[in-house]
């Protein structure tokens, strides 16, 4: 299976040349040695790229002195507060100024650097960016979108979103759509990306009204987006050759995004069991050694780490709370290939011309009718 072009190897020196990533440091559930260790990989590869480091400055500065040639490529920024999983987005957004994550948020915002990546608290995240970044005119909703491994040619699929927020009207779906369209385009270099909306089955019929509504919007304002819309799909259509972008509201794409990540860890480990269960089994898991690396390496959801913020004036990515160095190193390489593409405001004018166009078709039919 192909990688997809936002996550194969090292960037290169045009892509880096004055890329700087803000980090916050303290938000994960393994601490800031997981962080630091994922900076530590994707610095090895890609020797140009900087950070700005929001945390607590003395553990920060003996863990990154621990890490041969990181201390010069850092800028650490002492915070002495943390915002905890727990943490209500209502309460951080009034406390959260001293912050590790309101500090990296803060970097963005003022321009010192390209993009941010936090494993913090998803909601106390998104409280801080919406005053800060602000959305993009046109958009209700931002949405956080990740990608799924799939049989697509690219590797993967765009889902979104995944849980920015619980909600999702009709209209927000339909801007979900474009959006996502713009991300596969950009990131999966999908020329005509094919969007679905996931529901309860394919039929027509079937479903809530809002999916409904939003597949109306969706086939009005795909030809002007250049999107291919597919109608609705279904849950076993997520890794499917089928479509490129799948649109649903954040409760139903977060369930399927700890569903999928819940089954790929079972499924390892039933191999495990499976291959020490015998002296016979554990010959031929040394046989079969290569393919199951492989494999392993094809379903390891720490890949495809990190949840792009789409919607807002600016690149943040969200990492998984509880991501190991090499799941932190996946969040860093996609937010570092995104920022030096430009991609918020590559989003920003294709999602303007996309709904200036759709409003063009529909007032076009309104004026007929």
């Amino acid at each position: 299976m192909a990688d997809s072009p936002v996550l194969t190897g090292a960037l290169t020196e045009r892509e880096v040349a004055g890329t700087v990533l803000s980090i916050d440091a303290m938000g994960g559930d393994l601490g800031p040695a997981a962080v630091v260790s994922g900076m530590a990989k994707a610095a090895r590869k890609n020797p140009d790229l900087r950070f700005i480091v929001h945390g607590d400055e003395k553990p920060l500065t003996k863990l990154i002195a621990k890490r041969k040639g990181l201390t010069d490529r850092c800028d650490i920024r002492h915070c002495a507060d943390v915002v905890t999983m727990d943490a209500k987005p209502s309460y951080v957004v009034r406390h959260a100024k001293g912050s590790s994550m309101w500090g990296a948020v803060q970097s963005v915002e003022q321009g010192e650097a390209r993009a941010a990546v936090s494993c913090g608290n998803t909601g106390a995240l998104m409280a801080l960016l919406m005053p800060g970044l602000r959305k993009i005119p046109g958009v209700n909703r931002p949405a956080i979108a990740v990608l799924w491994p799939s049989r697509n040619p690219s590797g993967f699929n765009v889902m979104l979103d995944v849980g920015a927020d619980i909600r999702a009207d009709a209209q927000d779906l339909m801007h979900f759509a474009l959006m996502g369209g713009a991300y596969a385009r950009s990131g999966l270099e999908q020329h005509r990306p094919r969007v679905g909306i996931l529901n309860v089955g394919t039929e027509e019929h079937k479903g809530r009204n809002e999916l409904h509504e939003a597949y109306d919007l969706i086939a009005r304002a795909a030809p002007a987006a250049n999107l291919e819309f597919v109608g609705f799909v279904e849950g076993g259509d997520i890794p499917s050759d089928r479509v490129d972008v799948i649109v649903t509201d954040g409760f139903t794409g977060n369930t399927a995004l700890k569903t999928g990540e819940g089954t790929a860890r079972l499924i390892s480990e039933f191999l495990r069991e499976a291959f020490q269960y015998s002296p016979l089994s554990k010959i031929a898991a040394v046989l079969a050694y290569s393919s199951l690396k492989r494999l392993q390496k094809r379903m390891d959801p720490r890949r495809v780490n990190g949840g792009v913020f789409l919607g807002l004036n600016g690149t943040v990515v969200k990492s998984h709370g509880s991501a190991d160095g090499t799941g932190v190193a996946a969040a860093i390489k996609l937010a570092a290939r995104l920022a030096a593409a430009d991609f918020a405001d590559q989003l920003k004018t294709q999602i303007a011309d996309a709904e200036t166009a759709a409003d063009q078709i529909v007032h076009g039919e309104g004026t007929e009718a």
